[in-house]
Order: structure tokens, then C-alpha cells, then sequence
């Protein structure tokens, strides 16, 4: 591995960091703004009825669900949906970093603790505008500016990794 390497891979270490913890903070606001739709189903719903609201579409699986063909059908026509309306999609690599943030958010309030019995479908997030405004949050921002530079390397659906705390 030359030096260029070895600097290359440091820079992008530590980009994917700071792309994972913008994806906190923006998840974080969207549960206190109750602009967010988890579910594979209910984010259809959503998308069928609202997709200019959507700014941003999570995919989430792990190596067992890689294996579950009727969720990646489900996720191959969400990415197209997604694509033809131009809204931003990343895959998270670790669902259950994501469970934790979204179920112990919300154990602050009722936005995903409606159905307690079973555990809420977490493949898919869809996070919305509010409806007083557009969001103008730099975290937001760089989320969608990775998402358009990973588009332009033909990346169409970026992979990150939310980091551990």
C-alpha cells in the first residue's frame, strides 16, 4: 500500500464518519419533528400519496435479509421509485445502529412506539420535509451532497455506516 493509499483511505474513513453522524442528527430532528415513516409498507403508502415531500429514503439489511427476495423486491422498485422522483436514497450497512437510534429516540415520544407489541419494520425510512418550511439544516444538506457526488461516481445508492457509540 503506497502513502497515497493509506491518505486516501484515511480521508474517506473519515468522510463516511461525518456522513454517518449528519444521518444522526438529521433521523434525531426528524423524530422530534415527527417527519419521519418507518416501514417497508407505510413508506410505499407515503410515496404513493406524497413523494414531493420525501427528502430522503434509507434502505437498511443485513446479510440475512440479503437472502429475503421478497424485501429486495421491495427495495428494487422503492430505489426506482425513489430515483424517477429524485429523492435521495443511502443504504445503512448496520440496521441495528439504526433500530437504536430510532427506537431510543422515540422512547421520548410516541412516533414509533405505536405498535409496542411487535417491533416496528425498520428496512425502510423515509424522512419529509416539515410543513411549516423547507428544512435549511446544513446536516441535511451535506447528506444530499453526498448522495449527488456518490451519484456522479455511479454510485446510484450509496452505502453507509452509522458509527457506533
Amino acid at each position: 500500500m503506497t502513502l497515497e493509499e493509506f491518505s486516501s483511505g484515511e480521508q474517506k474513513t473519515e468522510r463516511m464518519d461525518k456522513v454517518g453522524d449528519a444521518l444522526e442528527e438529521v433521523l434525531s430532528k426528524a423524530l422530534s419533528q415527527r417527519t419521519i415513516t418507518v416501514g417497508v409498507y407505510e413508506a410505499a403508502k407515503l410515496l404513493n400519496v406524497d413523494p414531493d415531500n420525501v427528502v430522503l429514503c434509507l434502505l437498511a439489511a443485513d446479510e440475512d435479509d440479503d437472502r429475503d427476495v421478497a424485501l429486495q423486491i421491495h427495495f428494487t422498485l422503492i430505489q426506482a421509485f425513489c430515483c424517477e422522483n429524485d429523492i435521495d436514497i443511502l443504504r445503512v450497512s448496520n440496521p441495528g445502529r439504526l433500530a437504536e437510534l430510532l427506537l431510543l429516540e422515540s422512547d421520548a415520544g410516541p412516533a414509533l412506539s405505536e405498535g409496542a407489541e411487535q417491533p416496528p419494520d425498520l428496512h425502510c425510512v423515509l424522512v419529509t420535509n416539515p410543513h411549516s418550511s423547507q428544512w435549511k439544516d446544513p446536516a441535511l444538506s451535506q447528506l444530499i451532497c453526498f448522495c449527488r457526488e456518490s451519484r456522479y461516481m455511479d454510485q446510484w445508492v450509496p452505502v453507509i455506516n452509522l458509527p457506533e457509540r
